[in-house]
């Protein structure tokens, strides 16, 4: 075989594998983000300054999980209070246990918690809550983690 008909076979030949790499590169992408927790839909109801609070405000939202769904960790420069609606949810601090919250009951987190574990805890059925924040007027209520 030629020199020239060598180097055009293996040149086709290495392009035919760079091509399936990358389509096994984008199928794995892909693949990653279908199995990444679906997020939350949030609702505002209120807005409030408070005004024998200086500086400060309530806001307060519902947080609906669709099932499977889930928050990545964040914090909250707040007192935040949760009360569950609707569904089970799993909460979690840094440093603390999960615990499974079903309609009802509450959580806690202060301004200087890091919350760690936000999800539904089904993988079929929604879940809502309320959330209330007393935070500093001003800042987002959701924050990266430090």
């Amino acid at each position: 075989m030629p020199p020239s008909v060598c180097a055009q076979t293996l040149r086709t030949k290495l392009l035919s594998c760079l091509g399936m790499l990358m389509a096994l590169t984008f199928a794995a992408l892909v693949g990653q983000a279908a199995h990444a927790a679906p997020g939350p839909a949030l609702t505002t109801l209120l807005t409030k300054e408070l005004g024998d609070l200086p500086g400060k405000e309530l806001l307060a939202i519902t947080v609906e999980y669709p099932p499977g769904g889930a928050d990545p960790v964040h914090r909250h420069d707040a007192h935040v209070f949760v009360y569950v609606l609707e569904g089970a949810v799993v909460m979690g601090l840094k440093g603390g246990k999960e615990v499974t919250l079903t309609g009802g009951q509450t959580f806690y987190e202060g301004p200087g918690d890091v919350h760690t574990v936000s999800r539904n805890a089904s993988s079929t059925m929604p879940a809502k809550f309320l959330v209330v924040f007393v935070k500093n007027k001003g800042p987002e209520a959701v924050l990266p983690a430090r």
